[in-house]
């Protein structure tokens, strides 16, 4: 008797853990959508130059078509350089793949690694939506800013903790800091130069992060171009990949 008691007690444990418990800041959760559509629109397409920058002073490029389509599909063409060109990656949620025309197959993988070497991880280069990733623990009010303490809303997501301070007057990130579950900081992001890109679109234009890990290090992001686009489902399969320069004619 005692033991199926147990036994029914852990399938009542196993069920309620299994329901998603309600938001504590709901809030704060409101805010962080609200500063994911402040960035960009929920479908848009955008062009992107990639700089890594070592503490010598070399510098290496990248440009980047990219395209994304509600909370959790987005997808990259390689422009530039030369021996990157023809490259796609592509994000489904927390699935990534890359395409290589000469090996015609595309590849997985993983959120940590990074398909241009430097401080930016793949998870940086294909970001979803922070509300689709993060929930908001904790809203500090500051002077000009709102700090948000954010936490993965899975094991999956590249960081456990972020710290984000939001400008208060246009709801869009200052600075990022990217922590591991034991708050060790990996990286900090600055959000600089505001820009109105049109359309109602008006959110940073660089973004810049270096890192303790790599010391001397810098990465940097320039958006150029950003709008809204209606997308079509196929955009963001495996065999389209190959095709993604078509979108841009």
């Amino acid at each position: 008797m005692i033991k199926k008691s147990l036994i029914a007690a852990g399938v009542l444990f196993c069920s309620l853990s299994a329901i998603p418990l309600p938001s504590q800041n709901p809030d704060g959760d409101a805010m962080l959508r609200k500063l994911d559509r402040n960035l960009n629109p929920e479908s848009f397409e955008a062009y992107r130059k990639l700089i890594n920058i070592e503490p010598n002073g070399r510098k290496k490029e990248f440009v980047l078509y990219t395209v994304k389509k509600g909370a959790d599909r987005v997808a990259a063409l390689f422009l530039s350089p030369a021996s990157e060109e023809g490259r796609t990656t592509l994000r489904l949620d927390e699935n990534m793949w890359l395409y290589i025309p000469n090996v015609g197959k595309p590849i997985r993988i993983t959120s940590l690694q990074s398909v241009i070497g430097g401080i930016f991880n793949n998870a940086d280069i294909l970001r979803l939506d922070y509300a689709e990733e993060y929930s908001v623990e904790k809203t500090e009010e500051r002077d000009k800013e709102y700090l948000l303490h954010l936490k993965a809303r899975t094991r999956n997501v590249a960081y456990d903790r972020l710290r984000m301070w939001v400008d208060k007057s246009r709801i869009l990130p200052n600075k990022i800091e990217c922590r591991t579950e034991a708050d060790m900081l990996i990286k900090t992001i600055h959000f600089k130069q505001i820009k109105d890109f049109g359309g109602g679109i008006v959110r940073p234009s660089v973004v810049e992060t270096e890192s303790p890990l790599h010391e001397g290090h810098k990465s940097v992001m320039i958006f150029a171009q950003i709008k809204a686009r209606t997308l079509q489902d196929e955009v963001f399969t495996l065999s389209f990949m190959p095709n993604m320069e078509s979108l841009r004619k």
